[in-house]
């Protein structure tokens, strides 16, 4: 299957700038990158894709088997970046793409010259035997997790804004709604599980990557404690943290978040 069709991968920007790569997050697709991308684009070629199951990919090309794992979407970014054929990239990833990238970069490092890790989490589950705190329990992931699978509407309704916080500007969280409505209910389900129930601490330290960690002052799905524990865990990263609220800061902040990709990433190029 062609990789750029399966993915529904676009190349905006600047023909001969540095490459970004920038993956979204669970229930998203690369829509939501529509106010981050044009503040981009002049400096960057800017590389845009959705994840199989998710926007206008192929949907022909999801099976459970495959996407089970955060491998199986790391192998097609590695297949997308060798595709493309635009040299070294820096990988940007929202969410769990922060983590597929991290396991993208360890499967393929010569394709990769950094990453930004936007709002990540290793693991969702606190672990407190560990002195980790990934912000839920185990409880609380069994109960989002049965609500998604019960009734997934009725479920993303509820969640997205509280995902998206900013409750001065619900239209955030409508829109975060509507991204979730838009995605196959079993796809979304095998998703969650995916990403909710991962764990990726063990990953970290082999980083080897320039790595730039993006948190935003309150989150509610990833507290500034998973941030810290990522910088602290990845050797040599830098983190920052925005004056903005909720998970989804390219939505809520993106003028501040174009600009801390687009310092770091030109950073990276004048090595």
């Amino acid at each position: 299957m062609d990789v750029r069709s399966r993915n529904h991968v676009t190349v905006t920007g600047r023909e001969d700038g540095p490459v970004l790569v920038l993956a979204h997050g669970f229930g998203c697709d690369q829509h939501l990158w529509r106010l981050v991308a044009p503040r981009l684009e002049p400096d960057f070629r800017v590389v845009l894709f959705d994840h199989v199951g998710a926007g206008r990919s192929d949907l022909s090309a999801w099976s459970e088997e495959r996407y089970a794992s955060l491998d199986g979407y790391a192998e097609d970014v590695v297949e997308i970046c060798r595709d493309l054929d635009l040299g070294p990239v820096v990988f940007v990833g929202h969410s769990v793409s922060a983590m597929i990238g991290v396991l993208a970069a360890r499967a393929a490092p010569g394709l990769f010259t950094g990453l930004v890790l936007l709002t990540p989490s290793p693991r969702y589950i606190d672990d407190p035997a560990a002195g980790y705190r990934g912000g839920f329990t185990a409880d609380d992931i069994d109960e989002l997790l049965g609500s998604l699978e019960s009734n997934y509407l009725g479920w993303s309704a509820t969640v997205a804004p509280v995902i998206m916080g900013n409750p001065d500007r619900p239209e955030l969280g409508e829109e975060l709604t509507n991204s979730f409505c838009r995605t196959d209910p079993e796809i979304a389900r095998v998703f969650a599980r995916t990403t909710f129930l991962s764990d990726n601490r063990a990953d970290l330290p082999s980083v080897a990557l320039p790595t730039l960690i993006v948190q935003c002052a309150t989150d509610a799905l990833a507290p500034r404690e998973v941030g810290a524990f990522v910088h602290s865990a990845i050797p040599g990263s830098e983190l920052v943290t925005l004056a903005a609220t909720g998970h989804c800061p390219q939505l809520s902040a993106p003028e501040a978040t174009a600009a801390a990709i687009a310092a770091f990433a030109t950073a990276e190029a004048g090595r």
